[in-house]
């Protein structure tokens, strides 16, 4: 999130992120609102519009609530909520919405301006930032921007996961460190997503319990691609070779391609069992744990863990090592070698050669899996 503050009576909240835009923008509005006021003297615009003539007359509405004080006087709050053609899609590029967005424009311009007692929000997912309008916002409103986390750069799953946190505390839910994984994976980046879910589990377990394991979250939230793939890591991590086995079956039914499967989940599983181990061989002595990883792999100097994935901001990306700690611990290093030198392969066969693909995925895991020290199920390929 971003911000900027201003002396302003015009505010603007904005970004990707559609549920904190929203969280944001009601806040405010029931904090600017009079206290003493009714209700009905604020005016809230829906700014959803259907295409350019509607975003024309939602304009036109706006102005007239900006220009019209409340009819026994005093303050109100005009909101222009959820305003969808201010971007550069097909409607925000119409020249009637333009044409509208520049009238309301030049009513913020007027020397007069809006009056005093009058406080105008906007909230919207996108905005051109190029155009007068932004321009005119940023120079002479507050300004609030939230975006969604980019889930394409190293350590997200951290961010998310602290968000997860803090809002499960609010309903006094705790996760276990399995299911906290796997809600981050199903719900992902999307605050409005993450509340729907957590007031789901909050539902779901009642009263009598506050803590969510894996098998609520595996009932409750929906399996999404991202929660396929981590699932799939997951079985193989505890060696359930029978389960990662028939995950690869179902997503290979539903079209989901061999390769995208393998260089998702199999390969960064894969990887992560063997980093995992390999730091351990370093601190053979430390007992090391999601909690104290970060904090002993810190100590070291950089040059010694570039080896090791890294976060965009800097330092050593500790998420997917610190669940890989205990479930490397079953695999024998020289296994997991080979498994990384096997996964290579098989990536190469998927690409070049005609071998089935579903039999090559097979023999990848089972070939790991077996290797395992701990019992699993298991079914050939």
């Amino acid at each position: 999130m971003s911000a900027t503050s201003a002396k302003s009576n015009i505010h603007l909240i904005h970004g990707t992120d559609d549920g904190a835009v929203s969280e944001a923008a009601i806040k405010l509005f029931n904090q600017l609102k009079p206290a003493e006021g009714d209700d009905f003297a604020n005016d809230i615009i829906d700014g959803n519009a259907d295409n350019a003539e509607h975003a024309h007359q939602i304009c036109l509405e706006t102005i007239q609530a900006l220009l019209t004080l409340p009819f026994f006087g005093g303050a109100k709050v005009v909101w222009l909520k959820r305003a969808t053609f201010m971007g550069t899609d097909r409607t925000g590029e119409a020249a009637r919405a333009k044409e509208g967005v520049e009238s309301l424009l030049e009513i913020l311009e007027a020397g007069s301006g809006i009056g005093d007692d009058i406080h105008f929000i906007i909230s919207a997912s996108a905005i051109h930032k190029s155009r007068r309008f932004f321009k005119y916002l940023k120079t002479n409103a507050n300004l609030i921007e939230h975006n969604k986390l980019d889930t394409s750069k190293e350590g997200w799953e951290e961010q998310v996961a602290l968000l997860v946190e803090k809002r499960a505390a609010t309903l006094k839910l705790n996760f276990e460190p399995d299911a906290m994984d796997l809600f981050v994976a199903l719900a992902g980046e999307d605050t409005r997503q993450i509340k729907n879910e957590l007031e789901k589990l909050d539902l779901y377990t009642g009263v009598d319990r506050q803590t969510v394991n894996i098998d609520d979250v595996r009932k409750i939230v929906p399996l999404s691609r991202a929660g396929v793939i981590f699932e799939i890591g997951s079985a193989i991590q505890k060696a359930d070779a029978n389960r990662a086995l028939e995950l690869i079956d179902q997503q290979l039914i539903r079209g989901e391609s061999a390769i995208a499967i393998l260089r998702a989940s199999l390969i960064p599983t894969i990887r992560n069992l063997f980093m995992a181990k390999a730091v351990q061989q370093i601190f053979p002595n430390q007992q090391l744990d999601r909690f104290n990883i970060g904090k002993v792999l810190g100590s070291l100097p950089s040059s010694e863990t570039q080896w090791l994935p890294q976060k965009k901001t800097g330092g050593v990306n500790t998420w997917s090592l610190a669940f890989a700690l205990l479930p490397s611990r079953a695999y024998p290093m020289s296994a997991l070698r080979h498994a990384l030198e096997s996964s290579l392969q098989a990536d190469k066969n998927l690409v070049t050669t005609a071998l089935d693909h579903r039999m090559i995925l097979h023999r990848l895991i089972v070939e790991l899996i077996s290797s395992s020290k701990q019992p699993a199920k298991r079914r050939t390929a």
